[in-house]
């Protein structure tokens, strides 16, 4: 998968953007300090603006306050007589005397604007931590921590535990009933897979040869493949498998064939794209039998399939062959429907997985349902980002105290050099964690699922890397769910032999067991959950079936730890419906089809309801 996300490897590809990682705390300290300046700039600009014109004011009031500001004016410098008033006997008095005649004049006000806009910011942060509706759940604070500032979890749950284990056989029901039918709103796919299957006469005669390179893990690879289908098309190229860059991160020398079935793509693209396997010798000889030879065009981000034809077409029939690599994200999302069906057809047609990884996957998807007998064979899988780098990366503070800390640092030395020791960087833990940029803990994600009623007779698949202090880490969550598999628990240690340091594989069994389930819950983001999200709404009637849990909404909630088991579970089943109602989400323009294939790749079936004699209801299609 690309940057985003990596499974079965220590070392991970962090999320493109900020994604959480130490220098994004910088904006503030929650969700609320956000609306304050712009309330108080509005404010100021209104003070600052030029008055509207008074009221003429009558003479005898004129007469009056004249008379009190000479009489006043005077007493700022006459320091006894008989009917001089207040004295004014120190500089400070003086001062003050000063600022409020200052403030009552109609432009004093502009002088201290400033003054008045930073003391009234100062004073709106400092009451964030003391305002009593500013928390989820209530309870007393043991600091002047903002509220979700802090990893306080574990006493949740440790309040929590005793209400969770009475709280049970929910499992089977919930996991029937966690999407609500959506009656005269089902989506099928309408890929043209009969065109790409059926004999068609041939391709016109090419314009030469594409040739790219996919760099990322495994999803960000599959986009630079689908792409990749979708550009040959519109240069009337041929295109040569794609290579894939060994990734200084990912570390997996895998090839194409070694992932994905590299003859059933060529054979279920041969009515719209040539494919071939490798460059033929008398063009490779052309170049010296050295591919790099071959001039390597560099291709702008999210580029116009007008822009392919104006600047790549020339060199591609000047040439015979060009290079693009990188290739990844190289095509703008909003391309003409042709090219989009291309798009799809690639993704959810044409790229499955080799068959090593087919068939083992097949087989732990198999013990899956099995081992989920009580709920009629379904099981919740779960996407963790908690691997050390992931962890590093966002900067957040856990529990771990100094040694925590000291490999944290160690483990972004490591990764990233300098990076977060530049001069000018902040990192702000407690502002990351407010803002929902940490990534969830085992024990966070235990919480969820229990709260929104799956208890611990539930099947849970957990896909994840190399977990940070997993022995640590993991035991609540298996307290919680003991019927929890992983892949190495799922599958025996000679069946995973072969994908053993290879990360791409080894996320390829995570992606099929996880493509699955009935319920799928993301953590963390990234181009693996993002991918599944599209492919399941592909498969499963246009729902994604995915829970995306508010992380904003889960700081404050985590943080709150006389929070009651009645208010918990009524904030977490409010996060399921809204990611219930969101499973249907369509494509907009600037979104990709790999996460929302509707209306793209899939089409809007009607359904009329049939009364049969009986009285019962029978949806038709």
């Amino acid at each position: 998968m690309h940057g985003f996300s990596r499974l079965g490897s220590g070392s991970g590809r962090i999320s493109s953007g900020c994604g959480g990682g130490c220098g994004c705390g910088g904006g503030g300290g929650g969700g609320n300090c956000s609306t304050s300046p712009t309330t108080m700039t509005a404010a100021m600009a209104a003070a600052t603006a030029s008055p509207p014109t008074s009221p003429t004011v009558s003479p005898r009031f004129r007469h009056s306050s004249g008379s009190r500001r000479k009489s006043s004016s005077s007493n700022v410098y006459v320091s006894g007589g008989k009917n001089s008033g207040p004295k004014l006997e120190n500089f400070i008095e003086r001062i003050v005397y000063i600022f409020l005649s200052a403030v009552f004049r109609r432009r004093g006000v502009l002088l201290f604007a400033p003054i008045f806009y930073f003391s009234g910011m100062l004073m709106y942060m400092d009451s964030l931590s003391l305002l009593p509706g500013s928390r989820i759940g209530g309870g007393d604070r043991s600091s002047s921590s903002p509220p979700g500032s802090i990893y306080r979890s574990p006493q949740v749950f440790e309040k929590l535990w005793p209400k969770m284990q009475l709280d049970t056989n929910h499992s089977y029901n919930e996991l029937m009933s966690a999407w609500r039918p959506r009656l005269h709103q089902t989506w099928k796919p309408c890929v043209n897979w009969s065109t790409a299957s059926s004999g068609l006469s041939e391709l016109p005669k090419s314009n030469g040869f594409l040739i790219i390179e996919a760099n990322g893990g495994l999803n960000q690879q599959r986009i630079s493949i689908c792409d990749a289908v979708a550009v040959a098309a519109l240069l009337n190229a041929t295109l040569v498998i794609p290579m894939f860059h060994l990734n200084s991160v990912w570390r997996d020398s895998s090839k194409f064939g070694e992932i994905f079935d590299e003859d059933f793509f060529i054979y279920a693209l041969r009515n719209n794209v040539n494919v071939i396997k490798e460059l033929p010798e008398d063009i490779l000889h052309r170049f010296d039998n050295n591919i790099s030879n071959i001039v390597n065009l560099r291709v702008k981000a999210w580029s116009s399939p007008s822009y392919y034809l104006r600047k790549v077409l020339p060199k591609l029939l000047e040439m015979g062959a060009v290079r693009i690599a990188p290739f990844s994200n190289r095509l703008a999302h909003a391309v003409p429907s042709n090219t989009q069906s291309l798009r799809c057809l690639a993704n959810y047609e044409a790229l499955r997985f080799s068959e090593p990884i087919r068939l083992l996957a097949e087989k732990m998807v198999d013990r899956m349902i099995r081992n989920s007998s009580i709920s009629g064979g379904n099981y919740v899988s779960v996407h963790l980002r908690f691997e050390e780098d992931m962890v590093a990366f966002s900067c957040c503070i856990y529990d771990g105290g100094e040694e925590e800390k000291l490999e944290m640092d160690n483990a972004r030395q490591k990764n990233w050099r300098g990076k977060f020791k530049k001069a000018g960087r902040v990192i702000k833990p407690g502002a990351n964690r407010m803002d929902g940029k940490c990534p969830l803990t085992p024990l966070e994600v235990g919480m969820i699922l229990r709260g929104m009623g799956f208890d611990n007779a539930t099947s849970v698949y957990v896909a994840a890397g190399k977990i940070y202090r997993a022995e640590k880490y993991m035991a609540p969550l298996r307290q919680m769910f003991p019927l929890l598999e992983t892949k190495e628990t799922l599958a025996s240690e000679s069946e995973l032999a072969p994908f053993q340091g290879h990360s791409s594989r080894l996320a390829a069994l995570d992606y099929a067991v996880c493509l699955r389930s009935e319920v799928f819950l993301t953590t963390q983001g990234g181009n693996f959950p993002h991918f599944l999200m599209g492919h399941r709404r592909y498969l499963y009637g246009g729902h994604a079936k995915t829970i995306r849990p508010d992380k904003r909404k889960l700081a404050i909630l985590f943080d709150s730890p006389n929070i009651r088991w009645e208010n918990f579970k009524r904030q977490m089943h409010e996060m399921l419906r809204h990611s219930d109602s969101k499973g249907y989400e369509m494509r907009k323009p600037s979104s990709s089809l790999y996460t929302f294939p509707m209306p793209d790749c899939m089409c809007k079936q009607q359904e009329l309801e049939v009364r049969n004699p009986d009285g019962n209801i029978t949806v038709t299609i």
